[in-house]
């Protein structure tokens, strides 16, 4: 079992900037990619950004270029760094754990930190 616990959230005028954290106890050696889901109201839950063991990462379409994921192994944390936050990156974001190269099915979910981007 791995647990994550998510930190960082709050409110920000539009093109300030946030970094939320990721912290993973537990069953840490299992975990091979970490990232980032974000679901805002009536919508569907997408990946914002996810980065592998191997340090391999993958971005939506629409935070390329103004979203950094990044990992901290001998801390087991993740860290997403945003800026030029815009009204729609407005979200709960979450954070996933998995043993696999990608989140899915199976893996592991913090509470959630809630992100608001006034305009």
């Amino acid at each position: 079992q791995v647990q994550l616990v998510e930190s960082g959230g709050g409110l920000v005028q539009a093109g300030g900037s946030l970094r939320l954290s990721c912290a993973a106890s537990g069953s840490i050696f299992s975990i091979n990619a970490m990232g980032w889901y974000r679901q805002a109201p009536g919508k569907q839950r997408e990946l914002v950004a996810l980065i592998t063991s191997g340090g391999s990462t993958n971005y939506a379409d629409s935070v390329k270029g103004r979203f950094t994921i990044s990992r901290d192994n001998a801390k087991n944390t993740v860290y997403l760094q945003m800026d030029s936050l815009k009204p729609d990156d407005t979200a709960a974001y979450y954070c996933g754990a998995s043993r696999f190269s990608r989140l899915g099915p199976g893996s592991s979910w913090g509470q959630g930190t809630q992100v608001t981007v006034s305009s």
